[in-house]
Parts: structure tokens; sequence; C-alpha cells
């Protein structure tokens, strides 16, 4: 009897919409408040340098999505381009422990948001987020995503009603003065707000995660070479522009102490903005998160199947689920590891060593595609881009990385 297959069931816009709502709701719904807490009225800087550093790796991995639309795809492209299969390994369990912490990370923001309504105890919450999660997970990808689609379309909606509301009250720009005068006056104060800037935008960084997890579900991905990179430049962009807008509007409403202070930073700026209660932002916040939690448990789970199926894992992890086409024992795994972490570590330090593990992974992948492009310059069917782009992705995320590091050791 044939061992059941992932199917190709995904069109352009919901492999578009699940890279969305992976990002959209990582990030800014959860995240915002604790960037401006590191970098002040600096933070859009923060998000800039940020979406810096994660649109140049985009492009390699847009080009990598075409040449391997397969499952467990930064493991792959490793293999391609080094043809070790341990730092491959390496590299699969890497970004599989990001995805599992990301979304551990993601479960604390629901959290935030659902006792805005209800005063329940966060563990329990969170324990039954994730064993939901992981349910829907096991229906069926194309069910998953379909939902993980709504949702999105619910982060875009949240987004939007934040900047409208705020619009009219930017003056984050009209504090800069003051803020430069400080450092001009201050070099110990300078060196702080240059370090807070750096800082933040490592903790920005963790919200443009997402659009590197879509390579993990290429295989069910319908007509891969042209959809791929589609998605993943698409994807990079939009967040980008919603950042910018949620984040600029966020400083004008709130200052970033009143911004670090509260888990659910968007219900806030919106209260204060309007006068209302935060029902409505506040219920997309949730879904956002959820979305965030669900689309990075399907991606971690298609990871540990992908590499099992190529027998880098104990083979139990590849069987698929005949009747829902899913890979149920990696799902039932990556469940019980999220709810490990969610348990044991705070948000803030569960976003740091996601974008840690993400920036160490790029950089790899953007060596991985040099080499990759030596042995094969021009594939077939293929949209090719000019190799000083990896070659940049690797440095900039080297570079953040020990920048980070050097602050690190100062504070």
């Amino acid at each position: 009897m044939a061992q059941p297959t992932l199917k190709r069931s995904l069109s352009l816009p919901l492999i578009t919409f699940y890279g969305l709502g992976n990002i959209l709701g990582a990030g800014i719904y959860v995240l915002v408040g604790k960037v401006a807490g590191e970098s002040g009225y600096f933070a859009p800087l923060s998000f800039l340098i940020a979406s810096i550093i994660a649109a140049i790796s985009a492009f390699s991995y847009a080009e990598l999505s075409a040449r391997y639309p397969v499952s467990a795809g930064e493991a792959v492209y490793v293999h391609e381009g080094f043809g070790l299969q341990k730092l491959s390994m390496a590299v699969g369990l890497m970004i599989t422990l990001a995805g599992i912490v990301s979304a551990a990370a993601i479960a604390h923001g629901f959290a935030g948001y659902f006792q805005v309504f209800f005063d329940l105890p966060g563990w329990l919450v969170i324990t039954v987020l994730i064993l939901l999660l992981g349910a829907l997970a096991a229906w069926g990808i194309n069910k998953s995503v379909q939902v993980a689609a709504l949702l999105t379309l619910a982060e875009i909606t949240g987004l939007l009603l934040i900047i409208y509301v705020g619009a009219d009250q930017v003056t984050v720009f009209s504090q800069l003065p003051e803020q430069l005068d400080m450092l001009e006056q201050n070099d110990q104060s300078r060196n702080f707000s240059l370090l807070g800037i750096f800082s933040g935008a490592f903790l920005a960084f963790y919200a443009y995660i997402g659009f590197e997890d879509m390579v993990n579900i290429a295989e069910e991905v319908k007509n891969p070479q042209r959809n791929m990179p589609r998605a993943i430049l698409w994807c990079v962009i939009v967040s980008t522009l919603l950042y910018g807008g949620v984040t600029l509007v966020s400083l004008s409403v709130l200052t970033p102490a009143e911004l670090a202070q509260t888990d659910a930073p968007l219900a806030a700026v919106y209260t204060r903005a309007t006068g209302d209660a935060p029902v409505v932002i506040t219920m997309i916040g949730i879904f956002a998160v959820i979305n965030g939690a669900l689309i990075q448990l399907i991606m971690s789970s298609r990871l540990l199947y992908g590499m099992a199926s190529r027998q880098w894992l104990p083979g139990f992890l590849s069987k698929i689920n005949p009747v829902t086409r899913t890979p149920i024992n990696s799902t039932i795994l990556t469940v019980v590891l999220m709810l490990f972490f969610a348990m044991t570590f705070q948000i803030v330090a569960l976003a740091e060593f996601t974008s840690f593990l993400v920036l160490m992974v790029f950089a790899l992948v953007n060596l991985s595609l040099i080499k990759i492009k030596q042995k094969s310059p021009h594939p077939d069917g293929v949209t090719v881009f000019s190799v000083w782009l990896p070659r940049l992705g690797f440095l900039t995320t080297i570079s953040f990385l020990l920048i980070e590091v050097f602050s690190g050791l100062l504070y």
C-alpha cells in the first residue's frame, strides 16, 4: 500500500495570506510596545532596520523556494549548498525550534488580549489555545489555511483601523528634536540610545518572521515555481507598510513607557485615540495572535515531517494520516513542545531567542544560495536574482547578530 502524500491545494492568494497571517500575528499586535520600550520614539527606525534586513534575505528565500519547492525548505537549501547532512539537520532543527518558540511567545500575546475580557489564569488560557490549534492543524492543511486566511483579513482590518483612528494625532516626529538634543548633551545617553535602537530592531525583527516559514509548506502549493517567490515578496512589502503606519500612530497616541507597560498595546492605543472601550480591536488582536500561533504550528510540524521523510529524524514523524493527509505525529510533538516553552519562558525572552535562531538560519541560507548559484546559475523556470543579494544578506544578518551580542554585553 502506497504511503499517503501531501496534497498541492494552496493557491497564490492562500499562500500569501498564510505568510501575512504569520508575520502580522507574530509581531505588531504583541511586540510594538516592547520595541518602544527599547528604542523610545526611535521605534519606527528600529522597525525600518529590521524590515531592510528581512527584505534582503527574502529575495534569497524567493529564489530558493522556486528551485526546491519541498517541505523542510531551509534544511534542503543548506544540504544542496554544502552537502553536509549534519549541518542540514541542525538548520532544520533550529528553524523548527524557532517556530515552536515563536508560537509559544504568540500564545502569551493571546493571553494578554484575552484577559482584557476574562480574568482567567494565563497558563489555562495558553494551554487551551495550543490544544485547540493542534486539533485544527491535524484536521487538514486546506481547512487550516482557509481559517488562517480569514483571520489574516481580520488582522489587516485591525491594523488599518488603528491607523485610521490615530492618523490625525501623528506627532511622533515632533518628539525627535528633544531626543536628539539629549543625545548631543550626554555621551552615555548617546550610546544607550544607539544601542536601544538596535536592541529594538532585534526585537522588531521578530515581527517580520513568517515569510521564511512559507517555504516549509511549498510541497502543498500549486505551481510553486511561480507562486512561492511572488507570495514571499508580497508579504514583506505589505507587512512593512502596515508596520510603519501602526508604529507612527502608536507612538503619537501613547508614550513609549505607556506602550511598554501593556500586554495588549493596540487595544490601549485604540482606547486613548477614541475614548471608547477596545472591544473591536481586542477581538481582532485575539484573532491575530491565534492566526500567528496556528501558522507556526503548521510550519513546525511540516518541517519535522520533511526531515523525517528524508531519514534525518525518526521515521514515525513522517507518518501521514490517510484521512486528513496531515503529519499527525509531527503535529502532536509540536504541540507538546509549544506547551513546554509557553509555560517555561516569558514573551520577550521567547521573541529574542526566536530572532537569534532565525538570523543564524538566514546567514546559512544566504551562504547556501551563493554556493548553489556557482553550481547552477540559471535553472529552467526559476527567476534568478543577483548574487550580490545573498552576499549582502549574509553580511547584514551576521552584523546584526554581532551588534546584539555587543549591546547585550554592555547592558
